[in-house]
């Protein structure tokens, strides 16, 4: 199921951001409460990524790409996992908490992509709107559809993708295996504390 406005409440975006802040304040400090909306729409299963930004620049960031949880869940575990377990950063600190914006995307399913030949595959991307998944044996690496922003277009965008997951920008084999999905994205102005 894609994630549309229309079976989203128009509060969505401030709602999954307090959920995800409330998650967080309570990981820097466990007598915090989360106050969780009970509605159905955020009890449907649905894949989420947080991101965390401190002065501008990124703080944290981690997603899971397919649903396994509730929406609600999902937001609030990967709240923290960017606040504590991104591993390119230390666990963001009480002291840094109060100045950090968060940003949450909700994903849509996953279609996976006809791939047997790179040209054809290219042909596929709507740049700016697709998020992608590459998986080659053991090489995997996904992209959000903000990434666009860093490519001049689908040949650069893959072959950025290629490099993250570990091989040549050039590489290509009819075993590679391409997802993509959507996101919605919805970003706090200031933090809210």
């Amino acid at each position: 199921m894609h994630p549309h406005p229309q079976d989203m409440p128009p509060e969505t975006g401030q709602t999954l951001i307090a959920i995800a802040r409330g998650a967080i304040a309570r990981q820097l400090n466990p007598e915090t409460s989360i106050d969780v909306p009970d509605a159905d729409w955020l009890q449907a299963k649905r894949a989420s990524y947080v991101t965390l930004l401190h002065d501008g620049r990124l703080r944290g960031g981690t997603g899971t790409l397919q649903a396994q949880r509730t929406l609600a869940e999902d937001v609030m575990a990967n709240a923290v996992a960017a606040a504590c377990k991104d591993l390119r950063f230390k666990p963001l600190g009480r002291d840094e908490f109060a100045n950090t914006r968060i940003e949450v995307c909700v994903l849509s399913a996953l279609e996976t992509l006809q791939t047997t030949d790179e040209a054809a595959t290219l042909a596929q991307l709507r740049p700016g709107i697709d998020g992608l998944i590459l998986e080659y044996g053991r090489h995997r690496s996904s992209f959000l559809p903000e990434m666009w922003d860093q490519s001049a277009d689908a040949a650069e965008f893959l072959a950025r993708l290629k490099y993250q997951a570990g091989l040549p920008p050039d590489f290509w084999s009819p075993e590679v295996r391409i997802a993509r999905y959507t996101a919605i994205k919805w970003q706090e102005n200031e933090p809210s504390i």
